[in-house]
């Protein structure tokens, strides 16, 4: 037994793992033909709790549920895209929202996760650090207080919302985040750290989960390959292209030593998901293999 055993025990956190090991949902093509039923099982197989919401799972909650029940599943979170920052989107972005908020209580789900894809760069195929949103002050206003409003919802509701830092959107690097957090409301938004994403972003993710510990509510936990992040820099690569180099990779693989930054989140006295991510090509990196690899990492960091 570890010392992290004892502050970050399965009292205190339980594991997920991310679909995007067997398939990605932004890019459909990056796909080996993996059923929902076998990714699911294959992530209890690997020893985690649940997982996140994917676009190859049952639309209908009685059936989704019955699903992971069996797998003795729980579900981590589901994605929902913010609009805030573009016209004539506010209404929407909080009707998708409360449509996603009703169907993960359903689910018996208690996390919510957004990021603001108002004009993001990570879907398209340009170069995504040259080509990501800057917000003026008036969209910056129009996010901030948006997340304060899903904040409210989800709270009267008995959920958590975090908010999730991302490549090619108007909130990537450590700067944009330190402004998101300084203009939302602590007791309704707190933050989704990503290590991968704020890392290929270029800042440090040990940094700034020593300078959030206190209001992080979800953690993604997925490593980078620095060689690919420099080629996307270099050579002004899209997001897709990157993740099809294999610039995302678990924990246990690639550069980021996750060790004091879950040391960091147990002097916090965290409690929630730690989360398992990848974007990787799984006709590249066998999903379940990898699922394995982060698995076996994290019971040898965390003693359990």
């Amino acid at each position: 037994m570890t010392d992290l055993a004892d502050r970050l025990g399965p009292d205190k956190v339980k594991l997920g793992v991310c679909c995007t090991l067997w398939w990605n949902d932004d890019f459909p093509t990056i796909d080996a033909g993996i059923s929902f039923g076998q990714a699911v099982s294959e992530m209890a197989l690997a020893g985690f709790q649940g997982c996140s919401i994917g676009h190859k799972y049952p639309s209908d909650a009685a059936a989704l549920k019955a699903a992971l029940d069996l797998r003795g599943l729980q579900v981590s979170e589901p994605w929902t895209s913010t609009y805030f920052t573009i016209g004539k989107m506010r209404q929407k972005t909080i009707a998708a929202f409360e449509e996603t908020l009703a169907h993960v209580k359903a689910l018996g789900g208690t996390e919510l996760v957004v990021a603001e894809f108002g004009a993001s760069s990570h879907l398209l195929p340009v170069d995504v650090f040259a080509n990501r949103p800057v917000f003026t002050d008036a969209q910056w206003d129009a996010l901030t207080s948006g997340l304060d409003e899903l904040g409210k919802i989800a709270g009267s509701a008995g959920m958590k919302l975090s908010y999730h830092h991302h490549m090619g959107t108007g909130v990537m690097t450590r700067a944009d985040v330190d402004r998101l957090m300084a203009s939302t409301d602590p007791a309704l938004v707190h933050l989704l750290l990503d290590t991968a994403h704020i890392a290929f972003a270029g800042d440090d993710p040990l940094d700034m989960a020593q300078a959030y510990a206190d209001r992080i509510g979800h953690v993604h936990m997925k490593s980078i390959r620095p060689e690919v992040v420099s080629r996307v820099r270099e050579e002004g690569l899209s997001f897709q292209e990157g993740v099809e180099l294999g610039v995302f990779t678990v924990p246990g693989d690639g550069a980021i030593d996750f060790r004091p930054i879950l040391e960091v989140l147990a002097d916090a006295d965290y409690q929630g998901w730690l989360v398992v991510e990848a974007e990787q090509d799984p006709k590249k990196a066998n999903p379940l293999e990898y699922a394995q690899k982060a698995r076996a990492y994290l019971a040898d960091v965390l003693g359990w």
